[in-house]
């Protein structure tokens, strides 16, 4: 192990666990006289200084900004430099490859509401790679053993709650309590957040009494345009069982980078092939 190649893997460590991305710059292929040798690395963090290096100059800089790249799009690269023509101030005579990965951790979902979609969604969208927090109002549904596939549970307020977890940009939230009232209470708080997603369980005529009560507490259109609702793609969903797979399979889609389709999927609203 290079010398400084036990801060780097520390760094990755701590930097995953605080949920911030990051991505690690390997140099894997060396011809002629270079910087470094094989095995270099440069961890370079979303935001924040960069550990370890790969020899500085503009290679360095054209790699961190591939790295972050990567980090925004979720696809590893490989980059070849020519240091025979001069890169910056870096004329080696040699040739480099690195290769970039894309580190980021976990993608965060809250579900407000431990009902009976909120459990299944713990344990599809657990299984799917999301880091799984759960929140509802009441202890007997707040718990742990209830919820055994959420990776956290929060028994609280539902715009308390939200407000305490210090929702990002990256995150994602469904909600799917056990009312209209704490429905639009848990939609007010997570549009005050600027997360990737805020979904809504629910039919047509519930998001449209929503996007009224919006309007008239005087949300932006575009605010309002945020919300997901009915969450959901469209499959025939009806039991809980089913919607959660359906809202995961949304979550996905965007994680991936493709949006959200119009329109939502209603609970059992869903069209069919003709093949099914």
């Amino acid at each position: 192990m290079r010398e400084n190649d036990r801060d780097i893997f520390e760094e990755i460590v701590r930097l995953r666990r605080d949920g911030t991305p990051v991505a690690l710059a390997t140099l894997v292929q060396c011809q002629g006289s270079t910087p470094q040798k094989p095995g270099a690395k440069l961890l370079v963090p979303e935001e924040g200084p960069l550990v370890g290096t790969l020899g500085g100059g503009c290679l360095e800089a054209d790699v961190v900004r591939s790295a972050r790249a990567a980090l925004l799009d979720g696809v590893p690269r490989t980059i070849s430099f020519d240091l025979s023509e001069g890169v910056g101030s870096l004329v080696c005579g040699g040739a480099v490859t690195v290769f970039v990965e894309p580190l980021a951790p976990r993608p965060r979902l809250i579900v407000l509401g431990a009902g009976h979609v909120g459990r299944a969604l713990a344990q599809a969208a657990r299984f799917a790679g999301f880091r799984v927090t759960i929140v509802d109002d009441r202890p007997e549904y707040a718990s742990p053993a209830r919820v055994p596939d959420a990776h956290e549970v929060v028994c609280g307020g539902f715009a308390e709650s939200v407000e305490k977890l210090g929702v990002d940009r990256g995150a994602f939230i469904l909600v799917a309590t056990r009312g209209h009232q704490h429905d639009f209470t848990a939609v007010r708080a997570a549009l005050r957040t600027p997360a990737r997603y805020v979904g809504l369980v629910g039919s047509r005529t519930k998001k449209e009494l929503l996007l009224r009560h919006l309007l008239e507490e005087g949300f932006e259109p575009e605010q309002c345009a945020r919300v997901a609702t009915p969450a959901g793609v469209a499959i025939g969903s009806v039991t809980p069982e089913e919607i959660a797979v359906s809202i995961v399979a949304q979550l996905i889609r965007i994680r991936r980078g493709h949006g959200i389709a119009p329109g939502g999927a209603a609970p059992g609203g869903g069209i069919l092939a003709p093949d099914g």
